[in-house]
């Protein structure tokens, strides 16, 4: 997937879990200030993407994003590891 592909899906998973309008998922935006999100979102969150990805993604990973861009940085480590889906 490319980098717009993966906005474009984050967007779509911010709306249905969070009703955030995709306008306002930009990859400047700060997650938690500008978006809203709390900590309990925030685990949300990395439950829907390791079910997208098929990868787990470790807490201390997670833990220094704050922008959505920070988000797809992670999807796209995630992505081209060589580690094994999870099952």
């Amino acid at each position: 997937m490319t980098r717009a592909e993966l906005l474009q899906k984050l967007k779509e998973v911010l709306g249905e879990l969070f009703e955030i309008p995709a306008e306002k998922v930009k990859p400047e935006a700060k997650l938690f200030e500008e978006l809203g999100l709390d900590s309990i979102d925030a685990v949300d969150l990395v439950v829907k993407l390791q079910v997208l990805t098929g990868r787990r993604i470790a807490p201390q990973e997670f833990k220094a994003v704050r922008t959505v861009g920070d988000v797809l940085d992670c999807i796209e480590k995630l992505l081209t590891t060589n580690e094994p889906a999870q099952t």
